[in-house]
């Protein structure tokens, strides 16, 4: 049921149900959140995404919060400036000022906050975090210290990934997203399906294998699809100085939402392996040497219409992988059965 709401003074059409932030974002409308992300379940921790109601004597969290038909709402004000400023203030009292060699610099939701809001550290004093570097895992690097404890990667590990892998441990000011007794991640407690690193706002996670390697403004994106199932999930692959250096998420991908598993995310290594076959390889007297692609092909064609001449189409048969698309099994099937003249198709998948 759609219910009309005002923001900023402009009536705008809302769908019934949906909360305040859900509407400002359709809306073409900038709410500052940190804790948010739109693959999980509200939280309302940070407390950025503060909106005015008219009508309701105090500020209300937009992430949290339905729509209601006739609601008037304020998402920029003196007052919410003043308490989003606070929030940030107090966040990076608890925060290394290191941007300058933080692996998330340029990429990196408390940084941009900050400077929106043009706040700078050292607003409030006291104890600071001192916990060092975990780097006990290949994979995942995990800097307690830039924590801001926003819990998106606790609840995409309960909510989307369902392992269970890590929690908040502790409480009041030495509470941190850890593992059970703080152990080593390992295949037998994590899936090092990167999730957790994609949701992170700060660099409190980020991945090993492509530190130092560069930062996302330096980085060129480029969008595909994995190749390691037939699921269909996107990616983003960053590329500098012509090589992959790490994969990110895709969240406008329609198949996994920026979701990806330990292959999709970290599986990038035989891209530039010394070991990939590059060319096409025919065998001569018993020894494989590069040819051509019109070479292989013609190759493959000639020996397809010598078999089917001798033998019938019958004799001949198309066998798909799962690791491909629906798109590319399609093809194999339509040329095994078109070209070739024969319904013997089948996937390994079938099993």
């Amino acid at each position: 049921m759609s219910i009309n709401v005002i923001i900023n003074g402009v009536r705008t059409e809302a769908e019934s149900g949906r909360t305040i932030l859900e509407v400002c974002k359709s809306a073409g409308v900038h709410v500052p959140t940190l804790c948010y992300d739109e693959r999980l379940e509200a939280y309302g921790g940070c407390r950025l995404c503060l909106v005015e109601i008219k009508g309701v004597p105090r500020p209300l969290a937009a992430c949290t919060t339905p729509v209601q038909d006739g609601m008037e709402i304020t998402t920029e004000s003196e007052t919410l400036t003043r308490l989003r400023r606070t929030n940030l203030s107090l966040l990076l009292s608890n925060h290394p000022n290191d941007c300058m060699n933080c692996e998330k610099e340029g990429d990196c939701g408390l940084q941009d906050l900050a400077y929106e809001y043009d706040v700078r550290p050292g607003g409030f004093a006291g104890e600071k975090w001192d916990v060092p570097i975990r780097e006990d895992n290949p994979f995942i690097t995990y800097e307690p210290n830039k924590c801001i404890l926003c819990g998106r990667c606790t609840r995409i590990c309960n909510e989307v990934v369902m392992a269970g892998t890590i929690s908040l441990t502790g409480r009041g000011f030495n509470a941190m997203p850890d593992t059970a007794f703080r152990k080593p991640r390992t295949l037998e407690n994590c899936e090092f399906c990167g999730q957790c690193v994609s949701t992170c706002p700060t660099g409190a996670l980020t991945d090993r294998k492509g530190r130092g390697k560069g930062r996302a403004p330096k980085m060129k994106k480029v969008k595909t699809t994995c190749s390691y199932c037939g699921t269909g999930c996107n990616f983003f692959l960053n590329v500098k100085d012509g090589k992959v250096v790490k994969v990110t998420s895709a969240y406008d991908a329609p198949v996994n939402q920026g979701n990806l598993c330990i292959k999709g995310r970290y599986g990038y290594d035989f891209i530039h392996s010394p070991e990939r076959i590059t060319r096409p390889l025919i065998k001569k007297d018993g020894q494989f040497h590069e040819a051509t692609w019109d070479e292989a092909l013609g190759l493959v064609a000639r020996k397809f219409n010598e078999l089917i001449a001798k033998h019938g189409p019958e004799k001949v048969g198309g066998f798909s992988s799962s690791r491909c698309t629906n798109e590319e099994n399609y093809l194999l099937s339509k040329w095994v059965r078109c070209a070739i003249g024969s319904n013997n198709v089948d996937n390994c998948a079938r099993v």
